[in-house]
């Protein structure tokens, strides 16, 4: 059971600091008076956060965390560098965010449909959904308010 707990947070822990990074990026492409910049830093300490505590669950395991991204996000922050160029940086930013949210949260998801993760590994899928789906959220709804 403990390899599927590993497997599992380190699985997720990929996609976090995929996530991480991204919102690193969003603020990169964001100037200083972008009304958005202090909500993309604000997830992105969160995510680090969340990195941190995946990362020591591993540890308790006696296993080696993930330290890297995958190569998913990756192409999934090329492919918002690319479509930056051809619109406004404000609505790429957050289109991408909600692409990477709702893909973290199905793969948080179908991680807990696992009957083999003990409770540890289970609150913490828990609380990467409840972060993904909020970060979901706060895109979609700032989507559809400006523009």
């Amino acid at each position: 059971m403990t390899n599927h707990n590993v497997d599992a947070l380190n699985d997720v822990t990929k996609t976090l600091i995929d996530s991480q990074k991204g919102y690193e990026k969003v603020c990169e492409m964001s100037d200083d008076s972008h009304a958005l910049r202090n909500k993309f830093q604000t997830l992105a300490a969160e995510r680090a956060d969340l990195i941190q505590s995946f990362q020591t669950q591993v540890r308790t395991y006696g296993a080696e965390p993930a330290t890297s991204g995958g190569v998913g996000g990756s192409l999934h922050r090329a492919w918002a560098d690319f479509t930056s160029l051809f619109q406004d940086d404000e609505k790429a930013a957050l289109e991408a965010v909600e692409d990477g949210e709702e893909y973290l949260a199905k793969q948080v998801a179908s991680k807990l449909d696992s009957k083999d993760i003990d409770l540890p590994t289970r609150e913490l899928l828990e609380r990467a959904q409840a972060s993904a789906l909020h970060g979901e959220r706060f895109a979609d709804m700032t989507e559809k308010a400006r523009f």
